[in-house]
C-alpha cells in the first residue's frame, strides 16, 4: 500500500547517495513529499538534538498529527451521508467508490442525486448506479436538493436499504447560494429521519495543499464536517498533504483515493501510511 509515497522519498535518498539520514536530508526529503514548510519546521524541532535522524523518533512525531477524535457510526438503518466538495475534487466518482465498497460488504445503498447545479452531475451518477447496479433517486427537473433528499431517504427507509450516499453541489463561488442550500439539505434530512445525515463527509483534493484546507473551513462552517476523503493520491501525488489536512482539520481521514476506478478506494491507516514514509527514507538500499 501507497508505494507510490515510499518511491518518492526514495529517490531523493538515491540521488543523495547517503546511509544516513540527517536533520538537513530529512527537511529535503519530508518537502520533496509535499509535506508543508511548517510541519517539517514543526517535526525538525521536536526531533532530538542529534546529528542523525532515528526511524523510532521521527515516527513518534509523525504519528502525533493523526491523533484526532473519531466518532463511532451510529448503528441505524438507513444510514445516511452527505457527500460535499468543490467541483473537481472527485467528488461523484468518490461516492461510486463508497457505493461498490459498501455493497462489497453485502449492504444495500442507495444514491441520491442531489447536486442539482452542475450540469452532468445527476448524468453522472446515474451512469455510475447503472455500471454498479446500485439504486438511484434522480430528477432532472428538479432544482431543489434537499427535495431530492427527502426522497431518498424517504425511500430508503420504506424499502429498507442500509445505506444512503446524498451528493451535493460544491460551489464555493457563491458561498452565500451554497451555505443556504447545504443547510436545507441538512435540516430536511433531519426531518425525513431524525438525525439524518448522520455523517457529513469532505472530498479533498490531496494535490491541492492549502488550497483544500481553505475550502474544508468553508464547509466545515457550514455543515459540522464528520471526516475526510483524499482523492488523487495516485503516481503524480507524494502524498505529504496528508499532514497539513490532519494538523489543520483534526478530523479522521477515512479512506484515500489512488485512482479512477470503482475499487480504487482504500481505508486510511495512519501507522501504515506512515510506515510507507519511514521505509522511503530509511530502507533505501
Amino acid at each position: 500500500m501507497l508505494d507510490f509515497l515510499k518511491n518518492t522519498i526514495a529517490s531523493v535518498v538515491k540521488l543523495k547517495k547517503s546511509d544516513k539520514i540527517s536533520k538537513e536530508l530529512l527537511e529535503e526529503m519530508l518537502l520533496e513529499a509535499d509535506v508543508s514548510y511548517e510541519i517539517v519546521e514543526e517535526v525538525l524541532y521536536y526531533l532530538p538534538p542529534s546529528e542523525n535522524v532515528k526511524k523510532e523518533d521521527l515516527k513518534r512525531i509523525l504519528s502525533a498529527y493523526f491523533i484526532y477524535d473519531k466518532k463511532e457510526e451510529k448503528k441505524v438503518k438507513p444510514f445516511v451521508e452527505l457527500i460535499l466538495g468543490v467541483n473537481g475534487a472527485g467528488k461523484t466518482t468518490t461516492i461510486a467508490k463508497l457505493a461498490k465498497l459498501y455493497k462489497d460488504k453485502n449492504l444495500s445503498v442507495l444514491l441520491g442525486a442531489c447536486d442539482t447545479f452542475r450540469a452532468g452531475a445527476i448524468k453522472q451518477l446515474q451512469l455510475w448506479s447503472e455500471k454498479l447496479k446500485i439504486d438511484i433517486v434522480a430528477n432532472e427537473n428538479s432544482k431543489d436538493p434537499s427535495a431530492i433528499a427527502y426522497d431518498s431517504i424517504t425511500k430508503a427507509l420504506s424499502k429498507g436499504y442500509d445505506r444512503v450516499l446524498l451528493d451535493s453541489a460544491g460551489r464555493l463561488q457563491n458561498q452565500k447560494n451554497l451555505n443556504a442550500e447545504l443547510e436545507k439539505i441538512v435540516r430536511i434530512s433531519n426531518k425525513a429521519l431524525e438525525n439524518a445525515p448522520h455523517r457529513k463527509i469532505l472530498i479533498l483534493d490531496g494535490t491541492q495543499g492549502t488550497s483544500a484546507i481553505n475550502q474544508a473551513k468553508v464547509f466545515n462552517e457550514i455543515v459540522s464536517l464528520d471526516a475526510v476523503i483524499i482523492t488523487k493520491l495516485d503516481g503524480t501525488a507524494k502524498g505529504g498533504s496528508l499532514f497539513s489536512i490532519a494538523r489543520e482539520l483534526e478530523l479522521p481521514i477515512l479512506y484515500i483515493g489512488v485512482g479512477e476506478k470503482e475499487g480504487d478506494l482504500l481505508e486510511f491507516n495512519p501507522d501504515t501510511y506512515i510506515d510507507s514514509l519511514l521505509t522511503g527514507i530509511f530502507d533505501n538500499e
